[in-house]
């Protein structure tokens, strides 16, 4: 993500944008299009199609945000509407020549997205790896309650909180789901003879570990 907003700083943005103001939206693209993008770089597996799912993600919520509640996590309603679009795509396994009609806000919002060039970002290179490689089919093995929370924590980044509103669970669920899914991704591991040292959290960060809370 970008630098990042405070909670006030984030509501004054979605009521300016509510009332049309095409800047304070555009300020909250900036600030999301990056894990949005990585969700549905994820889910698509094609760098195209990812960017063309950031772009529907962002324009649903643009057309929608009269629908959405203030009290919630914008994060996570942009997360819901990324997953969906991203899924509807799996399913019409179509690729899409164009997602925008030619309207003035529109091609805004797609000037704002600067995607990354797949040859310099780590993130990319990182999803490209043999270690992410390993890391996704042992994922796979897992249970798909085990698989699908894990990878929101630790591939999608989302914070504890943000995976109990997704998945309408109590916090502390959400953490004893998350700490049996390391469990048996490392035993899943050592099984295929994958093993390293770190935490599977810190290999599939690829870093010492951390991530929000």
């Amino acid at each position: 993500m970008s630098s990042p907003l405070s909670k006030s700083e984030e509501h004054a943005l979605i009521a300016k944008a509510k009332q049309g103001d095409q800047d304070a939206f555009a300020a909250l693209v900036e600030r999301y299009q990056r894990p949005i993008y990585n969700l549905t770089l994820r889910m698509s597996r094609n760098q195209e199609d990812a960017e063309d799912l950031t772009q529907i993600a962002f324009l649903n919520a643009w057309h929608g945000l009269s629908r959405f509640q203030e009290d919630a996590s914008f994060f996570t309603w942009l997360y819901r509407l990324a997953t969906n679009a991203s899924i509807d795509f799996l399913r019409r396994q179509t690729r899409r020549s164009t997602v925008f009609q030619t309207v003035p806000f529109e091609e805004t919002v797609q000037s704002n997205l600067q995607f990354p060039d797949s040859r310099n970002e780590p993130e990319t290179k990182f999803l490209e790896a043999d270690l992410r490689s390993t890391i996704e089919d042992g994922l796979r093995s897992l249970s798909e309650e085990h698989s699908e929370i894990l990878t929101m924590r630790e591939l999608d980044g989302l914070s504890y909180q943000e995976i109990a509103e997704l998945k309408d669970l109590e916090l502390g669920t959400v953490k004893s789901r998350i700490a049996r899914a390391r469990l048996a991704l490392r035993k899943a591991l050592l099984q295929n003879g994958n093993y390293f040292e770190q935490r599977p959290s810190d290999v599939v960060n690829g870093t010492g570990g951390g991530g929000k809370t």
